[in-house]
Order: structure tokens, then sequence, then C-alpha cells
């Protein structure tokens, strides 16, 4: 394990400190840092000043790991690094640093945002995971020294809004102080926190690579004292880089022994990186998604996006601008690299992703049959640079969405109607529960995916009987085996 001596260190922070982007004040309206300069500013910073390899994403479908739907993490590709499994051909098996930004879903298995994604300003089924790795190279003062560089001395957010999170140990793994000790030389104490593994202990499964990990929260407001907030689920101070420090190997007894050669692993949101960059209280209010925005308004038949939840949104037309800025994204890179909508599978998630964003497109934002699918051109046009792949399929990912939606749309009208007609019958008869044969009929004779049904009964203040559902899809399967066999005969 090599460490880099703290004088070297010191001159390496000189170093970087003069070569540091020029910020020009902006012209009026004009963003500095738009998404675009966000991103490349990340992978430049480790490539020229720290090192690293510039290794491109790869793809959100995971055609060699049978353990993932998605790629949900950045460190997914690199994960035969880590269990010391890659093939000495491969030129990944000559790593040591590693930078860049990895496209990710989180939708279907065991990570999945998909019924959070419209009814707040920050869920996503799609997003890119900034990321910067050491396969046995550098660690902590490395790693913890080169974040604070990047974040106050590129990004130049405001050291006094930022908050450290550590480990705190428990009876297996001792307090990282040494994590604390290094974060004592750029943060006041006070900021510093600690927390327990469910925070700040990362695991890669059930055995493997593990360890400490140490998280950057960063507070919109300012001029407070946010200490209080991390790790609260608050809005406003949010965690937007994951410092991961595998150690150890958890071993199949539970056990733990040190790794021999230990790692780092990153990963900070983009999104959520633009969004503060921007000064933006939402992710949804950065240039991300504004161009898909105005895209959006231009076939809709109504009213401009204005950034509503909850009780402020009762139309629910913000949710809906939402749900298809992420939904075309996600469909997109997902159908781009591999995927296609079918029944079963990631296919399926896929599917449930379109036609939930189609019965928004028409039923709330009032869009043109055959509309939703025009969205991924937008999507191409503003992220190709980064991910050409999208560009060489871009006839095929439309052509696949067009097909889609019409063949959704041929039942869609018709499902609406049905269940509007047969949920108002059930509030007037003040029951609030959706039986389980009317969401599997939906299911089975219009194409409703459940939680599509389960999402349109939350709107009307309803929850479904999903036993009676799963019920009758037993009974469903038992009877089409009854009529395969016979048929057999």
């Amino acid at each position: 394990q090599r460490e880099i001596p703290a004088t070297k260190l010191k001159q390496l922070r000189l170093k970087m400190d003069q070569k540091l982007l020029q910020h020009p004040e902006p012209e009026e309206g004009e963003i500095f840092w738009t998404a675009a300069r966000v991103r490349d500013t990340f992978v430049s910073f480790f490539e020229s000043q720290c090192a690293h390899t510039h290794w491109p994403s790869s793809p959100v479908v995971p055609h060699n790991d049978p353990t993932l739907l998605f790629a949900n993490a950045g460190m997914n590709q690199f994960k035969p690094i880590f269990l010391g499994q890659v093939d000495p051909s491969n030129p990944m098996s000559k790593l040591t640093r590693a930078a860049n930004t990895q496209k990710c879903i989180r939708a279907g298995g065991k990570h999945n945002d998909l019924e959070d994604v419209g009814k707040d300003v920050y869920h996503h089924t799609f997003f890119e995971m900034l990321g910067n790795w050491s396969f046995g190279d550098y660690f902590k003062r490395e790693a913890i020294t080169w974040a604070w560089a990047l974040l106050t001395k590129v990004y130049k957010l405001p050291e006094e809004r930022l908050y450290i999170t550590y480990f705190e140990g428990n009876d297996q793994v001792p307090c990282d102080t040494e994590a604390l000790e290094i974060w004592k030389e750029f943060v006041p104490e006070a900021r510093i926190l600690p927390f327990d593994a469910k925070d700040n202990f990362w695991e890669m499964g059930e055995v493997g690579p593990c360890g400490p990990c140490s998280e950057i929260h960063f507070d919109r407001i300012g001029g407070r004292d946010a200490s209080a907030l991390v790790n609260m689920d608050d809005p406003d101070v949010l965690e937007i880089w994951n410092l991961v420090f595998m150690q150890f190997n958890r071993k199949p007894d539970g056990s733990l022994e040190k790794l021999p050669a230990q790692s780092v692993d990153t990963g900070m949101g983009f999104e959520r990186l633009t969004s503060v960059l921007q000064d933006k209280r939402s992710n949804y209010d950065t240039d991300i998604f504004a161009p898909i925005f105005r895209e959006i308004e231009k076939h809709a038949g109504v009213r401009g996006y204005e950034g509503r939840v909850g009780e402020e949104d009762k139309d629910q037309i913000d949710m809906a601008y939402r749900v298809l800025s992420d939904h075309i994204r996600t469909l997109t890179f997902a159908i781009a690299d591999g995927a296609v909508p079918s029944n079963d599978g990631r296919g399926y998630v896929l599917r449930r992703i379109l036609r939930r964003a189609v019965r928004y497109a028409q039923d709330v934002l009032k869009m043109p049959k055959r509309s939703f699918s025009k969205l991924a051109h937008v999507v191409v046009a503003h992220m190709h640079s980064t991910f050409p792949e999208i560009k060489k399929k871009e006839k095929y990912i439309v052509e696949i969405l067009q097909d889609e939606e019409a063949t959704f749309e041929r039942t869609l009208k018709r499902g609406l109607d049905h269940f509007s007609k047969s949920s108002d019958k059930l509030l007037s008869e003040g029951e609030k529960i959706v039986p389980g044969e009317l969401v599997f009929r939906l299911y089975e004779s219009m194409g409703f995916p459940v939680d599509l049904t389960e999402l349109m009964a939350e709107e009307k203040g309803m929850s479904v009987d999903l036993d009676g559902y799963e019920k009758c899809m037993q009974e469903h399967v038992e009877i089409s085996k009854k009529k395969k066999t016979k048929n057999e005969f």
C-alpha cells in the first residue's frame, strides 16, 4: 500500500491551487456551471491533476452480471477487480486509478425509485454517478484531499456549508479515526459527525470487500448550524459525495479480515451536484431537465412546469412533467444499451416505466398520441456528446418507443374510463380499497401495470388489495397451466 507523504501532499495541494479554473462572472441569464461543464470538470480534474484513467461508463444493461437488472452504481463494472476475478488479458486488469461518469438506473430489484419519481423533486430512475477509484493504489488521505480540493477550490463551494460524516465504529470494526484526523485538517470538528454502520459502512454483499465510508453533505441554505439535519432526509441538507474505503473482506462466517490491497470507491450524484452549483433547490430546475420540459410544453395542452409538489400540485401537472422527463431518459439509455420492453425481467420494468409515462402524457398533460416517444430526440441531442451510443441508436430507440406507445394507447382510454367509473362507485359506497379482481382485470385485459393502478388509486385517496390481486394472478396461472396441459394431450 503506497502512501503519499504529508509534505508531498502539501506540494500537490499548492500545485492544484495554481492550476484551478478561473471562473469569470457569467453574463446576465447565463449559467456558468452548465451540466456539461460540471461533468467535464470532474473527469478532467482526476485525469489531469490526479493521474487517473478516464474509463468510459459501462452499459446500463449489465449483460455479464446476472445479479443486476440494471447498473445502479459506478463501481458495478469494477466488481471483478475488487473481487480479484478480472481476466489478466482484460485492459481493466492494468487499472490502478480510474474516473468517469456512470449511467445508472434504479428501478426494479433491490434499488427501486420508480414509485417515488414525480412525487418529489429529487428522485430519479435514471441518473449519472461521478466517481473515482483506486485499485490497491492510494487510500484515505489522497481521496479526502482531492475531494476537498475539487469541491472547494475548483467548484468553489462555500466550505462553511459542507458537513462530513465518518464511521463511529461497532463491536466488529473500530471507529474510523484515520479518516476523522485527516478531515480535521480541512474542516472544524463540529462539522465532522459520527454515524453508525447503516449510514457509514459500505458492503458489496453478504460476503466480499467492504469498509467504512465518509460522506460529504451540503447545506443549500447556509448561514446556520445544520449538523442536526445531516442524514435526516432534509432536501436542503443533502449528501453529494460518498467516499468508500475498502479495507476489509467479509468472510462467509461473517467475520472480517483486512484486505491485502486496500481500495477506494467514490460516488457523487451528478444531478445533485449540478443543482447545488446552479443554486437550485431541485434537480429538475437545472439545465439537465430544462430542454425536455420545453419540448413537453410544446406538445402539452396545459401550462408549463412550475415546480409544485404535493398539495400545491393538485392537478398533478408538475408531477407529470417530472415523470416524463425522468422516464424518457431511462428508456432512451436502456434501449440504446440492449434492453427492450417486454413481459418479464428488466423488459417488464421498462414496460411499466413507459406505460406510466404515457398515462401521464395523455391523461394529465393532454399531449397528442405518440408524442412521448419524440422526447427521446431531445435526450439524444443534449447527451450524445458524452454518450455517443445513443446517437447511433436514435432511430431504433424512437421506433421501439413508438411501437410500445401505440400498443398501450389501444387500451389506455378504455382502462382509464373503467377505473374511473369503478373507483367512483366504490367511493360512493364508502369503500376505499380497490378490489384485487379489478386490479387484475386492468392488468390482464388492458395492460395496466399494478403499480400504475396503485398510483391512480392513491390519487383518489384509495389503496389496492394486493393480496387479492396476487390470488387472482395465481388462479390465472393455474388455469393457464391446465389449458396448456389439456392442449398437449
